[in-house]
């Protein structure tokens, strides 16, 4: 990667970081684990951004290597993420903290995402992300119809867990 390429990717993980924190938030319980699969997302989206060819927006196409990873991972260790090491990375990444305040009012809301399935999971987040059934459906890889008929067997599965 020459240095142009990698000044393009810091400068937009810098922008668009908050898509990281997000499936981070989705798929962990605590910061540290937090932490360690927003390094292992970074990792990934570092060693794949010499493939993006920008026939997604950069967006679209960080959201599909986040939930991958994150699902991976997830699959992997059941709930205990496993990293690689960061010291061959050569630069430095300004990480804004995270600040969950303003969602505390999804608290509740969260909690009954967590008991859905991984891919349920990334459906709903990018739902709530307002990404149109198209884009979710390029991002996860199935068809429009086929995110539809999920999305609203999800809602179903979400009031009766909010609503017993």
């Amino acid at each position: 990667m020459n240095k142009e390429q990698e000044h393009n990717f810091i400068a937009l993980l810098e922008k668009h970081q908050n898509i990281v924190h997000k499936v981070c938030r989705l798929y962990t319980n605590n910061q540290d684990a937090h932490n360690d699969l927003f390094q292992e997302i970074t990792i990934q989206l570092w060693k794949a951004f010499p493939k993006f060819r920008g026939d997604a927006k950069f967006s679209t196409w960080m959201y599909r290597v986040s939930l991958n990873t994150a699902i991976t991972l997830y699959r992997k260790s059941k709930r205990t993420i496993s990293t690689q090491d960061f010291n061959g990375v050569a630069f430095k990444i300004k990480t804004e903290q995270y600040d969950d305040t303003e969602e505390q009012q999804l608290k509740t809301l969260y909690k009954a995402i967590h008991q859905l399935n991984d891919i349920e999971k990334a459906l709903v987040f990018l739902y709530l992300e307002d990404k149109d059934y198209r884009e979710i459906s390029e991002t996860l890889g199935i068809s429009e119809v086929n995110a539809r008929v999920k999305m609203n067997r999800i809602k179903t599965k979400l009031k009766t867990i909010l609503n017993p």
